[in-house]
């Protein structure tokens, strides 16, 4: 079992950054793949980003080019860095891992965070 715990979310004003962490326990990701997605009040979860074991990254066409992801193995842990942050980037932020699959498909993920929430002022 994989135990995920999001952290760094908050409150920016549009055209700020945030930084997002994922603290992984129970087992080692470094064979994992990463995702973050997020999910705003009324709408469906939204992938964000998808990070391999190997470092090859995956982004949705809305973050691309603002967001990063990165990953170390030595510490377990996966972060996001949002920049350019947009009023419609406002979402709970969900960290998720598989050890099966690398893509956008939420239901491919065996591993869940509770979510950090993000929010975006215009």
């Amino acid at each position: 079992q994989v135990q995920l715990v999001e952290s760094g979310g908050g409150l920016v004003q549009a055209g700020g950054s945030l930084r997002l962490s994922c603290a992984a326990s129970g087992r080692t990701i470094s064979s994992y793949a990463m995702a973050w997605f997020r999910q705003a009040p009324g709408k469906e979860r939204e992938f964000v980003v998808a990070v391999k074991w190997n470092g090859n990254t995956y982004y949705a066409d809305s973050v691309k080019g603002r967001f990063t992801i990165s990953r170390d193995n030595a510490k377990n842990t996966v972060d996001l860095q949002m920049n350019s942050l947009k009023p419609e980037d406002t979402a709970v932020y969900y960290c998720a891992a598989t050890g099966t699959y690398y893509g956008s498909r939420a239901e491919r993920y065996d591993y869940w965070g509770q979510g950090t929430q993000v929010t975006i002022s215009s």
